[in-house]
Protein backbone atom coordinates (compact mmCIF):
# COMPACT_ATOMS: atom_id res chain seq x y z
CA UNK A 1 0.00 0.00 0.00
CA UNK A 2 1.47 3.46 -1.00
CA UNK A 3 0.46 6.09 1.38
CA UNK A 4 1.13 9.98 1.33
CA UNK A 5 1.49 11.17 4.40
CA UNK A 6 1.48 15.37 4.62
CA UNK A 7 3.50 17.20 7.04
CA UNK A 8 6.00 14.38 7.43
CA UNK A 9 9.02 16.44 9.58
CA UNK A 10 6.40 17.38 11.62
CA UNK A 11 6.07 15.44 15.33
CA UNK A 12 3.25 13.47 14.33
CA UNK A 13 4.14 12.98 10.77
CA UNK A 14 7.37 12.00 11.90
CA UNK A 15 6.77 9.58 13.51
CA UNK A 16 3.57 7.95 11.63
CA UNK A 17 5.97 8.16 8.53
CA UNK A 18 8.53 6.16 10.45
CA UNK A 19 6.49 3.51 11.86
CA UNK A 20 4.78 2.99 8.31
CA UNK A 21 8.34 2.38 6.69
CA UNK A 22 9.18 0.15 9.25
CA UNK A 23 6.55 -1.71 8.84
CA UNK A 24 6.65 -2.14 5.50
CA UNK A 25 4.76 0.75 3.96
CA UNK A 26 5.69 2.68 1.12
CA UNK A 27 5.22 6.07 2.02
CA UNK A 28 5.61 8.96 -0.06
CA UNK A 29 6.29 12.22 2.30
CA UNK A 30 5.28 15.92 2.35
CA UNK A 31 5.78 19.04 4.23
CA UNK A 32 6.32 22.82 3.99
CA UNK A 33 9.34 22.60 5.93
CA UNK A 34 7.75 26.52 7.06
CA UNK A 35 10.33 28.35 9.40
CA UNK A 36 7.09 28.26 12.51
CA UNK A 37 9.79 26.56 14.83
CA UNK A 38 13.66 26.06 13.97
CA UNK A 39 13.72 24.23 10.93
CA UNK A 40 16.75 22.25 12.32
CA UNK A 41 14.71 20.01 14.47
CA UNK A 42 12.72 19.20 10.96
CA UNK A 43 15.55 18.21 9.27
CA UNK A 44 17.06 16.49 12.02
CA UNK A 45 14.00 14.26 11.99
CA UNK A 46 14.04 13.66 8.09
CA UNK A 47 17.79 12.40 8.46
CA UNK A 48 16.03 10.03 11.08
CA UNK A 49 14.21 8.36 8.09
CA UNK A 50 16.91 8.91 5.71
CA UNK A 51 16.30 12.13 3.87
CA UNK A 52 19.82 14.17 3.45
CA UNK A 53 19.17 18.08 3.45
CA UNK A 54 21.83 18.38 0.86
CA UNK A 55 19.86 16.32 -1.46
CA UNK A 56 16.45 18.05 -0.95
CA UNK A 57 15.19 20.40 -3.92
CA UNK A 58 12.20 21.98 -3.99
CA UNK A 59 9.04 20.08 -5.71
CA UNK A 60 11.32 16.83 -6.73
CA UNK A 61 11.18 13.58 -4.95
CA UNK A 62 13.98 12.74 -2.42
CA UNK A 63 14.78 9.38 -2.13
CA UNK A 64 15.79 7.72 1.39
CA UNK A 65 19.28 6.65 2.15
CA UNK A 66 17.66 4.34 4.88
CA UNK A 67 14.24 3.50 3.38
CA UNK A 68 13.90 2.41 -0.07
CA UNK A 69 10.23 2.67 0.24
CA UNK A 70 10.34 6.07 1.33
CA UNK A 71 10.32 9.50 -0.96
CA UNK A 72 9.71 13.33 0.81
CA UNK A 73 8.88 16.49 -1.15
CA UNK A 74 8.99 19.93 -0.23
CA UNK A 75 5.83 21.22 -1.29
CA UNK A 76 3.28 23.56 0.08
CA UNK A 77 -0.32 22.10 -0.26
CA UNK A 78 -1.41 25.80 -1.04
CA UNK A 79 0.18 25.12 -3.89
CA UNK A 80 -2.39 23.65 -6.09
CA UNK A 81 -0.93 22.74 -9.39
CA UNK A 82 2.23 21.18 -7.30
CA UNK A 83 -0.01 19.32 -5.24
CA UNK A 84 -2.04 17.99 -8.69
CA UNK A 85 1.17 16.71 -10.48
CA UNK A 86 2.45 15.08 -7.06
CA UNK A 87 -1.07 13.04 -6.78
CA UNK A 88 -0.57 12.28 -11.31
CA UNK A 89 2.98 11.00 -10.28
CA UNK A 90 2.64 9.23 -7.21
CA UNK A 91 -0.67 7.79 -7.42
CA UNK A 92 -0.99 7.14 -3.64
CA UNK A 93 -3.58 4.37 -2.39
CA UNK A 94 -4.22 6.50 1.07
CA UNK A 95 -3.83 9.72 2.50
CA UNK A 96 -2.99 11.13 5.78
CA UNK A 97 -2.90 15.12 6.28
CA UNK A 98 -0.90 15.75 8.89
CA UNK A 99 0.30 19.07 7.84
CA UNK A 100 -1.18 22.29 9.17
CA UNK A 101 -0.12 25.99 10.54
CA UNK A 102 -0.28 24.95 14.44
CA UNK A 103 -0.11 26.97 17.38
CA UNK A 104 -3.58 28.57 18.99
CA UNK A 105 -1.50 32.03 20.39
CA UNK A 106 0.45 32.36 17.03
CA UNK A 107 -2.88 32.34 14.80
CA UNK A 108 -3.70 35.84 16.80
CA UNK A 109 -1.04 37.69 15.02
CA UNK A 110 -0.77 35.55 11.75
CA UNK A 111 -4.43 34.62 9.97
CA UNK A 112 -3.48 34.59 7.18
CA UNK A 113 -1.31 31.83 7.33
CA UNK A 114 -3.56 29.78 9.05
CA UNK A 115 -6.68 30.05 6.30
CA UNK A 116 -3.80 29.90 3.78
CA UNK A 117 -2.10 26.61 5.14
CA UNK A 118 -5.35 24.70 7.02
CA UNK A 119 -7.94 25.88 4.87
CA UNK A 120 -7.21 26.80 1.50
CA UNK A 121 -4.42 23.79 1.69
CA UNK A 122 -6.84 21.20 2.55
CA UNK A 123 -9.39 22.23 0.18
CA UNK A 124 -6.77 21.57 -2.85
CA UNK A 125 -6.26 18.20 -1.05
CA UNK A 126 -9.92 17.49 -0.76
CA UNK A 127 -9.71 17.89 -4.19
CA UNK A 128 -7.15 15.63 -5.30
CA UNK A 129 -8.47 12.85 -3.17
CA UNK A 130 -11.49 13.41 -5.62
CA UNK A 131 -10.19 13.14 -8.23
CA UNK A 132 -7.49 10.43 -7.68
CA UNK A 133 -10.54 8.49 -6.36
CA UNK A 134 -8.09 7.84 -3.14
CA UNK A 135 -9.77 5.24 -1.09
CA UNK A 136 -9.40 6.81 2.30
CA UNK A 137 -8.56 10.30 3.77
CA UNK A 138 -7.65 10.65 7.28
CA UNK A 139 -7.05 13.88 8.42
CA UNK A 140 -5.84 15.63 12.02
CA UNK A 141 -8.37 17.61 13.39
CA UNK A 142 -8.00 19.26 16.94
CA UNK A 143 -9.64 19.30 20.42
CA UNK A 144 -9.72 22.92 20.13
CA UNK A 145 -12.71 22.70 18.18
CA UNK A 146 -14.19 22.20 21.39
CA UNK A 147 -13.37 25.36 22.76
CA UNK A 148 -14.84 26.25 25.83
CA UNK A 149 -16.93 23.28 26.65
CA UNK A 150 -18.02 22.99 30.38
CA UNK A 151 -19.55 19.23 29.32
CA UNK A 152 -16.38 16.93 30.12
CA UNK A 153 -15.17 14.52 29.41
CA UNK A 154 -15.60 15.91 25.48
CA UNK A 155 -17.69 13.62 23.24
CA UNK A 156 -17.49 13.71 19.70
CA UNK A 157 -21.55 14.12 19.76
CA UNK A 158 -20.53 17.78 21.48
CA UNK A 159 -21.86 20.80 19.60
CA UNK A 160 -18.60 22.44 17.83
CA UNK A 161 -20.14 25.82 17.30
CA UNK A 162 -17.93 28.28 19.10
CA UNK A 163 -14.50 28.38 18.71
CA UNK A 164 -12.19 30.29 20.82
CA UNK A 165 -9.10 31.08 18.25
CA UNK A 166 -8.54 31.05 14.41
CA UNK A 167 -6.71 27.90 14.51
CA UNK A 168 -9.78 26.09 16.25
CA UNK A 169 -11.99 27.66 13.41
CA UNK A 170 -9.79 26.20 10.53
CA UNK A 171 -9.38 23.38 12.07
CA UNK A 172 -13.27 22.66 12.14
CA UNK A 173 -13.73 23.98 8.63
CA UNK A 174 -11.62 21.11 7.82
CA UNK A 175 -13.96 18.58 9.41
CA UNK A 176 -16.93 20.23 7.68
CA UNK A 177 -15.20 20.69 4.34
CA UNK A 178 -14.47 16.76 4.62
CA UNK A 179 -17.74 16.35 5.30
CA UNK A 180 -19.10 17.70 2.21
CA UNK A 181 -16.41 15.84 0.00
CA UNK A 182 -17.74 12.62 1.42
CA UNK A 183 -21.49 13.26 1.19
CA UNK A 184 -21.24 14.95 -2.56
CA UNK A 185 -18.04 12.61 -3.96
CA UNK A 186 -18.64 9.71 -1.45
CA UNK A 187 -14.75 10.21 -0.63
CA UNK A 188 -14.44 8.38 2.54
CA UNK A 189 -12.79 10.24 5.08
CA UNK A 190 -11.79 10.26 9.20
CA UNK A 191 -11.15 13.62 10.95
CA UNK A 192 -8.87 12.44 14.18
CA UNK A 193 -9.04 15.10 17.18
CA UNK A 194 -5.77 14.81 18.68
CA UNK A 195 -5.41 16.03 22.47
CA UNK A 196 -1.90 17.65 23.44
CA UNK A 197 0.67 15.38 22.28
CA UNK A 198 4.63 15.44 23.79
CA UNK A 199 7.39 12.99 23.84
CA UNK A 200 10.64 12.66 21.79
CA UNK A 201 10.95 14.89 19.02
CA UNK A 202 8.11 17.19 20.04
CA UNK A 203 7.20 20.79 19.07
CA UNK A 204 9.57 23.49 21.05
CA UNK A 205 6.24 25.47 21.06
CA UNK A 206 4.74 22.95 23.64
CA UNK A 207 4.92 23.00 26.98
CA UNK A 208 7.68 19.80 28.06
CA UNK A 209 10.22 21.74 25.56
CA UNK A 210 9.61 25.00 26.64
CA UNK A 211 9.69 24.19 30.32
CA UNK A 212 12.17 21.59 30.17
CA UNK A 213 14.72 24.37 28.70
CA UNK A 214 13.77 27.23 31.24
CA UNK A 215 14.24 24.74 34.22
CA UNK A 216 17.56 23.49 33.54
CA UNK A 217 18.94 27.32 32.17
CA UNK A 218 17.61 28.47 35.59
CA UNK A 219 15.12 30.43 33.63
CA UNK A 220 11.87 31.06 35.00
CA UNK A 221 8.55 29.46 33.43
CA UNK A 222 5.43 31.23 32.65
CA UNK A 223 2.46 29.70 34.22
CA UNK A 224 -0.88 30.98 32.65
CA UNK A 225 -3.80 31.12 34.65
CA UNK A 226 -2.08 30.79 37.76
CA UNK A 227 -2.09 26.83 36.54
CA UNK A 228 -5.01 26.59 36.97
CA UNK A 229 -5.73 24.29 33.76
CA UNK A 230 -5.58 20.57 32.61
CA UNK A 231 -4.98 19.09 29.62
CA UNK A 232 -5.16 15.67 28.19
CA UNK A 233 -1.22 15.02 27.72
CA UNK A 234 -1.24 12.17 25.35
CA UNK A 235 2.06 10.91 24.50
CA UNK A 236 3.53 10.17 21.19
CA UNK A 237 3.55 6.51 21.11
CA UNK A 238 -0.17 5.77 21.62
CA UNK A 239 -1.36 8.43 18.89
CA UNK A 240 0.61 6.16 16.51
CA UNK A 241 -0.61 3.17 17.73
CA UNK A 242 -4.45 4.09 17.42
CA UNK A 243 -3.70 6.25 13.83
CA UNK A 244 -2.23 2.87 13.11
CA UNK A 245 -5.77 1.23 13.91
CA UNK A 246 -7.53 3.50 11.89
CA UNK A 247 -5.19 3.29 8.94
CA UNK A 248 -6.00 -0.51 8.75
CA UNK A 249 -9.04 -0.72 9.62
CA UNK A 250 -10.23 1.35 6.78
CA UNK A 251 -13.12 3.48 6.41
CA UNK A 252 -16.31 3.00 7.82
CA UNK A 253 -18.93 2.08 5.37
CA UNK A 254 -21.68 3.40 7.53
CA UNK A 255 -20.27 6.76 8.49
CA UNK A 256 -18.37 8.40 5.44
CA UNK A 257 -17.18 10.92 7.38
CA UNK A 258 -16.33 9.99 10.82
CA UNK A 259 -14.71 11.84 13.32
CA UNK A 260 -12.79 9.68 16.22
CA UNK A 261 -10.76 11.99 19.44
CA UNK A 262 -7.64 10.57 19.86
CA UNK A 263 -6.32 11.03 23.60
CA UNK A 264 -5.42 9.83 26.74
CA UNK A 265 -8.68 10.35 28.26
CA UNK A 266 -6.90 11.39 31.58
CA UNK A 267 -6.50 15.11 31.79
CA UNK A 268 -3.63 16.90 34.48
CA UNK A 269 -3.36 19.88 36.13
CA UNK A 270 -0.87 22.54 35.12
CA UNK A 271 0.49 22.09 38.39
CA UNK A 272 0.35 18.74 38.95
CA UNK A 273 2.29 18.54 35.04
CA UNK A 274 5.09 20.95 36.38
CA UNK A 275 5.54 18.40 39.08
CA UNK A 276 6.21 15.28 37.14
CA UNK A 277 8.66 17.09 34.72
CA UNK A 278 10.88 18.91 38.04
CA UNK A 279 11.15 15.41 39.37
CA UNK A 280 12.09 13.65 35.67
CA UNK A 281 14.70 16.67 35.59
CA UNK A 282 15.77 16.82 38.93
CA UNK A 283 15.45 20.77 39.43
CA UNK A 284 12.67 22.68 40.73
CA UNK A 285 11.24 25.07 38.23
CA UNK A 286 10.89 29.25 39.03
CA UNK A 287 7.14 30.19 38.25
CA UNK A 288 6.03 33.65 37.24
CA UNK A 289 2.33 33.37 37.25
CA UNK A 290 0.58 35.16 33.99
CA UNK A 291 -3.07 35.73 33.55
CA UNK A 292 -5.39 33.67 31.06
CA UNK A 293 -4.32 33.55 27.12
CA UNK A 294 -6.20 35.17 24.67
CA UNK A 295 -7.84 31.75 22.53
CA UNK A 296 -6.61 29.10 25.41
CA UNK A 297 -8.82 26.93 26.87
CA UNK A 298 -9.23 25.61 30.62
CA UNK A 299 -9.37 22.15 30.20
CA UNK A 300 -9.36 19.42 27.68
CA UNK A 301 -10.50 15.83 28.34
CA UNK A 302 -11.28 13.36 25.41
CA UNK A 303 -14.06 10.71 26.09
CA UNK A 304 -12.50 7.92 24.52
CA UNK A 305 -15.74 5.57 24.41
CA UNK A 306 -16.54 5.50 20.62
CA UNK A 307 -12.86 4.99 19.38
CA UNK A 308 -12.74 2.16 21.78
CA UNK A 309 -15.84 0.80 20.48
CA UNK A 310 -14.71 0.76 16.86
CA UNK A 311 -11.24 -0.07 17.49
CA UNK A 312 -11.03 -1.64 20.38
CA UNK A 313 -9.41 -0.79 23.78
CA UNK A 314 -5.82 0.50 24.05
CA UNK A 315 -3.60 1.29 26.99
CA UNK A 316 -2.73 5.03 27.55
CA UNK A 317 1.02 5.76 28.70
CA UNK A 318 0.83 7.68 31.82
CA UNK A 319 2.46 11.29 32.83
CA UNK A 320 4.66 9.74 34.78
CA UNK A 321 5.62 7.08 32.27
CA UNK A 322 6.22 9.82 29.52
CA UNK A 323 7.96 12.27 30.67
CA UNK A 324 10.94 10.36 31.64
CA UNK A 325 11.25 9.05 28.05
CA UNK A 326 10.83 12.76 27.44
CA UNK A 327 13.31 14.05 29.05
CA UNK A 328 15.93 11.28 28.32
CA UNK A 329 15.23 12.86 24.76
CA UNK A 330 15.75 16.05 25.42
CA UNK A 331 18.55 15.92 27.54
CA UNK A 332 20.85 14.43 24.81
CA UNK A 333 18.88 16.83 21.85
CA UNK A 334 18.66 19.61 23.24
CA UNK A 335 21.33 21.38 21.03
CA UNK A 336 18.39 20.80 18.28
CA UNK A 337 15.95 23.39 20.33
CA UNK A 338 18.23 26.29 21.59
Amino acid sequence: MKILVTGSAGFIGFYLAKRLLDRGDQVIGLDNLNSYYDVELKYARLRETGIERNRIIPGEAVPSVKYPAYRFYVLELENRIAVEKLFSTEKPDIVINLAAQAGVRYSLENPHTYVDSNVVGFVNLLECCRQARIGHLIYASSSSVYGRNDKVPFSEEDRVDYPVSLYAATKRAGELMAAVYSSLYHLPTTGLRFFTVYGPWGRPDMAPMLFAKAILSGNPIKVFNNGNLSRDFTYIDDIITNVLSVIDKGPDAQEPAAIYNIGCGHPVSLTDFIGVLETALGKQACKEMFPMQKGDVYQTYADMTRFKKTFGSRSATSLEEGIPKFVDWYVTHKDLVL
